[in-house]
């Protein structure tokens, strides 16, 4: 069966060939076809139903083409995705808009329809629980939004804060005052706003108060009035951590509290702070969870198998622990 289709400029497929059409020869190996073009013409060949759901994947990625996307690996490997579940008339959803530009000047967007879906539901409420698997932009695009929000003067301050669960007792044996041991653990946060900002606006906005970076342990008394606040890794906060921390919210204020319930860090017996507020806070207004899996990592291609092989070891051995009914 052979299929053809029409591209308005010959600079879209320029862009969806890639570097030494190493975008096509994805294409093809994971859909057995040929594909060639001819100036603006596509051509795929092989069997037909390979070849339609090649052609759902050729359209959707000229659709990002055309909207001025670099189309990438990656994107490939997520349209694939997309295709096999059917879901490819949902990449008009990605990218929508710029969140904000880094320093660098490059444009911050979501780059998959579950990072848009989160992103939408920072901007609509005024608690967001974004809870998935390493890479999947959780703490970035959080921290894009609360600078984005803060340039737009729609908050005063940003506060960031974590756990340092790991540190626990033992904070007192690392070196250096108080600052320098919980630095560690606050590091991520601290890249994702020099990104943002740069080093030396990062530094201006910390020593006039815009911009807060500090454990948990800080926030217990307080009252976060005109502030955008994150909290990190909030899968390692206890049930009473978790509970402080949401009432410390106060008046236009916003707060994102992400975390990855796969990789919790409490001592044996501690129940997770992020797992029971999912429970608690599912039916209030103007709060929103939102689950991102591996299709949404935006890191190697290698690190979605990785955590798609240990959601498989994690999902088998829950069947294993569960009981077996006993016939009477």
């Amino acid at each position: 069966m052979e299929q053809s289709i029409n591209v308005e400029r010959i600079e879209q497929v320029i862009n969806l060939f890639g570097s030494f059409d190493e975008n096509i020869k994805l294409l093809e190996k994971e859909y057995s076809v040929s594909i060639v073009n001819r100036d603006t013409e596509i051509k795929l060949i092989g069997e037909p139903e390979r070849v339609m759901d090649a052609r759902s994947a050729v359209e959707a990625l000229l659709r990002l083409a055309a909207r001025g996307e670099q189309v990438t690996q990656q994107n490939v490997n997520y349209v694939i995705s997309l295709v096999r579940d059917g879901q490819q008339d949902k990449i008009e959803q990605m990218g929508k808009g710029v969140i904000c530009v880094t320093v660098r000047g490059r444009p911050v967007k979501a780059k998959t329809v579950g990072q848009q879906r989160y992103i939408d539901a920072i901007n609509q409420n005024i608690i967001t629980l974004g809870i998935g698997p390493a890479g999947t932009g959780k703490t970035y695009l959080a921290v894009a939004c609360a600078v984005a929000a803060f340039r737009e003067k729609l908050a005063n301050r940003i506060i960031l804060t974590r756990p340092a669960v790991e540190a626990g007792e033992k904070l007192g044996f690392l070196p250096g005052d108080l600052q320098n041991k919980v630095d560690p653990y606050l590091r991520p946060l601290y890249d994702a706003l020099f990104d943002m900002l740069g080093p030396d606006a990062f530094h201006r906005y910390m020593e006039r108060g815009n911009i807060e970076v500090a454990p948990l342990a800080y926030m217990r008394g307080r009252t976060l009035d005109d502030a955008f606040i994150i909290l990190d890794e909030a899968q390692n906060t206890t049930s009473e951590q978790m509970k402080m921390f949401l009432t410390r919210l106060g008046f236009n204020s916003k707060a994102v509290i992400t975390g990855d319930i796969t990789q919790i860090d409490l001592p044996t017996g501690k129940i997770s702070g992020l797992k029971h507020a999912v429970k608690i806070v599912k039916n209030i207004e103007d709060v929103a969870t939102i689950m991102l899996d591996h299709r949404d990592v935006v890191r190697h291609p290698l690190v979605a198998k990785i955590i798609q092989a240990y959601e498989k070891q994690e999902t088998q051995a829950e069947v294993k622990r569960r009981p077996s009914r006993v016939r009477t």
